[in-house]
């Protein structure tokens, strides 16, 4: 089989209708994930803590699996997000977009590759790993051991916050409804999703930037526990002036966002 074929084959079962149907699942799923982090950081906001539980996708995963059924609902967001990751993967390999759209198809590849790393860890294991704000501290450290790691950390921290605006402006822009199927929505549920998106995109460009400050800052200290993930970053606005609202309000994002997902999950562009 020469290398046209190869690729023929793998367009071909990029656009099959069963991996559609588990990717669309998987974006199901996504709101799951979102919709309990939002739910953690209102916890933390005012007062509650959150369970022992970090308010990030593995605190989120450990949530879900305490439910009845837990397991199989674990199972299930596997399958889920393994089929987001093969359908960003074929999108990024294969895909005839912009360099733009390849490069955050395949941001995205490793993101769904990291949460089914996750499930799969804390079903086969009973440990879903390191958490975000473990990961961030780690990488920040094995990068500032590198030459010239505290420039590719601070340029990384930098990357982080751009991300965060690209998502501001996605949201304030309403680019996220080029992704949706809107002429088979009505003129509400059009408005809906509208809102729900500009809620979820900006709310997730904010807690970005704010990790990415984080990120400089541990390299302007060359300290890799000043790094942060999105439990940390959230916690750290609970600490500010007026900072349990502040929280509570990009919960309410959070929440909002996945609610949002449910609307990709029936109506988005595969």
């Amino acid at each position: 089989m020469n290398s046209a074929q190869v690729e023929g084959a793998a367009r071909r079962a990029a656009n099959s209708h069963t991996l559609e149907r588990l990717a669309r699942l998987g974006l199901a799923c996504r709101g799951v994930l979102y919709g309990l982090i939002g739910f953690l950081a209102l916890q933390i906001a005012f007062g509650g803590g959150s369970g022992g539980k970090e308010a990030d996708k593995t605190g989120a995963v450990e949530t879900v699996a305490e439910q009845p059924f837990g397991t199989v609902l674990l199972w299930l967001m596997v399958v889920g997000f393994a089929a987001l990751t093969v359908w960003q993967l074929s999108e990024a390999v294969l895909g005839r977009g912009e360099v733009k759209d390849r490069v955050e198809a395949g941001s995205r590849t490793v993101v769904y590759g990291l949460v089914v790393a996750t499930l799969l860890g804390l079903l086969l294991r009973g440990d879903p790993g390191s958490s975000t704000d473990e990961s961030s501290k780690d990488l920040t450290a094995r990068a500032m051991d590198l030459p010239g790691g505290q420039f590719l950390v601070g340029l990384a921290g930098l990357g982080v916050i751009a991300l965060g605006a690209y998502w501001v402006h996605k949201g304030y822009r309403k680019r996220f409804l080029e992704d949706l199927r809107t002429g088979e929505m009505s003129r509400r549920a059009r408005s809906l999703a509208e809102k729900l998106g500009m809620a979820g995109f900006l709310t997730r460009g904010v807690i970005a930037a704010a990790a990415g400050v984080f990120v400089v800052r541990a390299a302007i200290t060359y300290d890799p526990d000043e790094a942060k993930g999105i439990d940390s970053t959230l916690r750290a606005m609970a600490d500010a002036p007026a900072g349990p609202w502040l929280l509570a309000v990009v919960a309410l994002g959070l929440v909002l966002f996945a609610v949002y997902c449910f609307f990709e999950a029936r109506l988005h562009r595969l």
